[in-house]
């Protein structure tokens, strides 16, 4: 499926500001399964610094520094992206969750990768509550692809949707309480889930394209970032990606920019700046379009 993204982050200050530092990841990863044929981003007012770099997971970020006095921060992203469905190993997928433990097998092929993935990061917590929950999903000698898609299932049916119940700083446990949350809560409480038994698995930033009702028009500028998670599968080296949210495995509606430990690793802006402002706004649009073009 071909699709054109844009994704617009607007930032309005109360007073000027000075300077302004950040970082973003808004590039989709080059993968087998989904090709880049183009992506540009723009910035206005124009950084004096602007620097495209490779993070440490290999995903693309940008650094950029905008130097002359503001009250308005504009970063307009747009790419072309072909996506297909990924496809897994059968054998892979039917192995018993308890031998694909990276830490616990460290001989298995790939496991020095995955081993990371398999531990506590800043917002994803080995709490008690994640481990008693995901131990419903995880029967013995379970295929790792069932248990990880009950889990899923669990999670979608358990859990709430609802924006008012967390934000972007609410933790695992906060989550797990309120039985509530939103793509980034679910993806972190599924990710601490599956570590608190030893599973390796990544948090996933990107897009998910958008699905108008029957006789309804797409409304432009309506889509938003999304999250999910990825399971690391030995041997293959491929990773099981499933999305508690809307409970199914990512097909070819999704679109993955980066993954890393947990969101605070692949935010799509984030930064710092040097003002007296007291108060600040920030309107993201993001819109998935299929590319119909000849």
């Amino acid at each position: 499926m071909k699709y054109l993204l844009s994704h617009r982050t607007h930032y309005v200050y109360d007073k000027p500001v000075r300077n302004s530092l950040g970082v973003h990841h808004l590039r989709p990863r080059q993968l087998p399964w989904q090709q880049v044929a183009s992506h540009a981003v723009s910035l206005d007012p124009l950084p004096a610094d602007f620097t495209p770099d490779v993070d440490y997971y290999g995903n693309a970020v940008t650094y950029y520094h905008v130097t002359a006095p503001h009250t308005e921060l504009v970063i307009d992203a747009a790419s072309e992206v072909t996506v297909d469905t990924p496809v897994y190993d059968p054998a892979a997928l039917a192995m018993p969750w308890e031998s694909v433990r990276p830490l616990e097998d460290p001989t298995l092929p790939g496991a020095w990768a995955a081993a990371e993935f398999a531990l506590e990061s800043p917002r994803v917590t080995h709490t008690a509550e994640a481990a008693e929950y995901a131990a419903q999903s995880l029967h013995p000698g379970r295929p790792i692809g069932e248990a990880a898609t009950d889990l899923m299932q669990r999670i979608h049916r358990d859990f709430d949707y609802d924006t008012k119940a967390t934000t972007v700083t609410s933790t695992v446990a906060d989550a797990m309480r309120k039985r509530a949350g939103v793509c980034q809560d679910f993806a972190h409480v599924a990710l601490a889930c599956l570590r608190s038994h030893g599973l390796a698995a990544r948090y996933v930033s990107g897009y998910l394209a958008t699905q108008p009702p029957p006789g309804k028009e797409r409304v432009v500028g309506a889509d938003a970032s999304h999250a999910w998670l990825a399971v690391w599968l030995p041997g293959s080296g491929e990773w099981l990606a499933i999305d508690p949210t809307n409970n199914q495995w990512a097909n070819d509606r999704y679109i993955t920019v980066a993954w890393g430990r947990d969101y605070g690793d692949v935010s799509p802006v984030r930064g710092i700046i040097w003002s007296k402002a007291k108060k600040s706004t920030l309107r993201v649009s993001v819109d998935v379009a299929p590319d119909e073009r000849p």
